[in-house]
């Protein structure tokens, strides 16, 4: 079953890393800096940013900036699945490359710490292959193209599959109430922050209602 959740979601990644490669291209970066930017940063929401500070003229210190506000939560995502990626810390260093959110949200789906690192790492590799595919074909033939991500509606498609993917967990009240309170938070600073922060923000929320929530029903 992962191995086909692994291969849906990278399908529907795909026009997202098509559109990378033409945004890229239109920002000015030659096919190899795309694809390169595709493999050794791997972060959508990042690379988008970073390119479009490049496009818009801006420094690359400026550009690296905003790629790591975006993927502040990638620190989020670690801690949730540390347990489960034990190991040297090669290995670890290699396992953090995938560390996006559909990766995570497949990894926390599963029952146990084995299956929870064999959804992780599957679901990881297969959109790295498809998203460094789809980079080449974009960065190759839509060179031009740089606004199909806002004319297709692309940009909706990686947060999309990740509430595709974490709606079915929250199926308790108190999940429920997390969620929302960490969404409140996030849509209340979004209109006075820079791209990055809201995600970040939303972790006070979710404190919050985590510190509220009733105790298991055999605690003393």
């Amino acid at each position: 079953m992962t191995r086909r959740q692994a291969l849906s979601i990278a399908l529907a990644v795909m026009p997202f890393g098509v559109a990378f490669g033409a945004a890229a291209s239109d920002a000015g970066l030659p096919p190899w800096q795309a694809s390169a930017l595709s493999v050794f940063v791997f972060a959508g929401s990042a690379q988008f940013a970073a390119v479009e500070v490049v496009g818009h003229g801006g420094a690359a210190l400026a550009a690296v900036a905003a790629g790591l506000l975006l993927n502040l939560r990638s620190l989020a995502f670690g801690v949730a699945m540390a347990p489960s990626l034990a190991g040297p810390w090669w290995k670890r260093a290699l396992w953090s490359h995938l560390m996006i959110d559909e990766a995570t949200a497949v990894g926390v789906g599963q029952s146990d710490h084995r299956w929870r690192r064999y959804g992780f790492v599957v679901t990881g590799l297969a959109i790295f292959v498809a998203w460094n595919l789809s980079t080449v074909v974009g960065a190759a033939a839509l060179a031009s193209g740089g606004d199909l991500v806002t004319a297709w509606g692309i940009d909706a498609t990686g947060p999309a599959a990740f509430l595709a993917l974490l709606w079915p967990r929250l199926s308790r009240p108190d999940q429920r109430r997390t969620a929302l309170a960490g969404a409140a938070v996030a849509l209340a600073v979004l209109p006075f922050t820079p791209p990055g922060v809201p995600v970040v923000a939303a972790t006070a929320g979710v404190a919050v209602a985590w510190a509220r929530r009733p105790p298991p029903a055999d605690a003393p």
